[in-house]
């Protein structure tokens, strides 16, 4: 068993642990999730690794070990992250505005529109948008969480508002227009 104590320097014990680790931590990284991602999983693991290396137990093994419940609690909390996004959507579909409740079709149909249009946008936007709509935070409030100025908040707000006219505008609004898009962009040679 080696000891990462015993390395010269921070830098040939790191070195020796990610040559030992690396390979088994992929492959664990890829039966966990969306094997695309496990390389930038590993990565962000081992930055955190390396940040906390002082931690780090003194044999190779427990050393092991310990970066691989690292790199499980990345997934974790990703998975989690997701999960909070997914639910955020739902929350947005069923907060319809009451000139939107025509009919239970239209209510359905506006819902379904508004819940794909919250998909469609960007993380940053879904964030803008949950801050100053579900959190109910204000402009200096919802800046302060994201670590940015009040104005430059209002604009990503602004931007987040912008975009979502936009998907909402553009796409089809029932699904009879779903399956009629598909089957002429699946007949179109």
């Amino acid at each position: 068993m080696s000891h990462l104590s015993r390395a010269p320097d921070r830098a040939d014990a790191f070195r020796s642990l990610y040559e030992s680790s690396y390979t088994d931590l992929l492959k664990f990284v890829q039966r966990r999730t969306e094997p695309a991602n496990a390389e930038d999983v590993v990565a962000e693991a081992f930055l955190v690794v390396w940040r906390r290396f002082s931690e780090a137990p003194a044999h190779e093994s427990d050393a092991r070990a310990w970066v691989f419940g690292i790199t499980r609690n990345l997934i974790l909390n990703a998975q989690r992250g997701e999960q909070r996004r997914h639910s955020l959507g739902i929350r947005l579909a069923e907060t319809t505005p009451d000139y939107l409740r025509t009919s239970h079709a239209d209510l359905v149909n506006s819902r379904i529109d508004l819940g794909r249009a919250w998909e469609l946008l960007s993380e940053v936007h879904q964030e803008a948008l949950g801050l100053a709509v579900f959190e109910d935070l204000a402009a200096p409030q919802a800046a302060r969480v994201l670590g940015i100025s009040p104005v430059a908040f209002r604009l990503r707000l602004t931007r987040a508002r912008r975009a979502l006219r936009l998907l909402l505008d553009h796409l089809p609004h029932h699904a009879s227009d779903i399956s009629a898009a598909s089957a002429e962009t699946a007949s179109t040679p």
